[in-house]
């Protein structure tokens, strides 16, 4: 199977685990949504939001509850009906289910601030930026979001804290290795300072500007079971066959129990990038 059809595949298990994925996946910090308003300057009442990969509503809630209108695109027919059930007490979100690459708004919002220029205040994707069509991504971006508006995205992987890493995390990679998920050559367990970004990949696009980075780690506590249902909201998990399931998720069970307290601590990193729109396009920016 070629590298797209696999993406396209890979992106669309997620709607098998639609009920699972509020619960499963972690919170983010609240500084970053702190971070967010305050870089972006988008206020409600003033400035709508597009969500794009909205997935259950997970990053989506926390926005909502500060009041902001908010129009959700999900790729995912079962993810889309949840986020439509966790959002249900929020007049001011909708959900679209759509892929993102060729959906396209009822109508472009007006922010109070800017009434002659529609467009989003502010598009952001939280754990799905890396989903959409790189040949699409930025453009349809710029196409959405109002002169002056910015890009947000950022993704929660795991990284080893500077120190007092658990060490549960490298030594259960020989199981991995037994049943055929060997890391790929050249992997490194990154720690939050050395997450890589992606400056050079939005500055290449040559339609955003004043591109800022901002880091956030954290630790959460996980038992054998609660650990496996955040595995099993994995696209490389989903994708695996039940005997390397089973493999794998019976050694989580077995290595943990002989812990006194029966759990392991992983270790949260985000990497946060926020762009502003370009005014127009640039010389430089890819095609279409």
């Amino acid at each position: 199977m070629d590298g797209v059809s696999r993406r396209e595949r890979l992106r669309r298990t997620f709607d098998d685990v639609a009920e699972d994925y509020q619960e499963a996946r972690p919170e983010y910090p609240v500084a970053l949504y702190k971070t967010l308003i305050s870089l972006t300057g988008v206020e409600p009442g003033v400035d709508a939001l597009c969500e794009v990969g909205c997935a259950s509503g997970k990053a989506t809630l926390p926005l909502a509850r500060r009041g902001f209108a908010i129009t959700c695109v999900e790729l995912g027919g079962a993810l889309a009906a949840e986020a439509r059930r966790n959002l249900a007490g929020f007049e001011r979100v909708s959900v679209d289910h759509a892929d993102f690459e060729s959906w396209t708004p009822q109508e472009l919002p007006r922010s109070v601030t800017h009434p002659d220029f529609p467009g989003f205040g502010l598009l952001f994707a939280a754990t799905a930026w890396h989903w959409i069509d790189p040949e699409v991504k930025y453009r349809k971006a710029w196409s959405l979001l109002r002169p002056g508006g910015h890009l947000a995205f950022w993704e929660a992987v795991h990284v080893e804290p500077e120190s007092d890493a658990d060490p549960f995390f490298r030594e259960i990679q020989a199981v991995y290795d037994e049943i055929g998920e060997k890391l790929p050559d050249g992997s490194v367990f990154h720690t939050p300072s050395t997450l890589p970004d992606s400056r050079a990949e939005i500055e290449a696009s040559g339609l955003f500007t004043d591109v800022t980075i901002r880091r956030f780690d954290w630790e959460i506590r996980y038992s054998a079971e609660g650990y496996i249902r955040l595995l099993e909201t994995f696209s490389s998990n989903l994708s695996m066959e039940p005997w390397q399931r089973d493999r794998l998720y019976g050694e989580i069970r077995r290595r943990l129990a002989l812990r006194p307290d029966g759990q392991l601590r992983r270790h949260w990193g985000v990497v946060l990038h926020i762009a502003r729109r370009q005014p127009s396009r640039s010389a430089s920016a890819g095609p279409g």
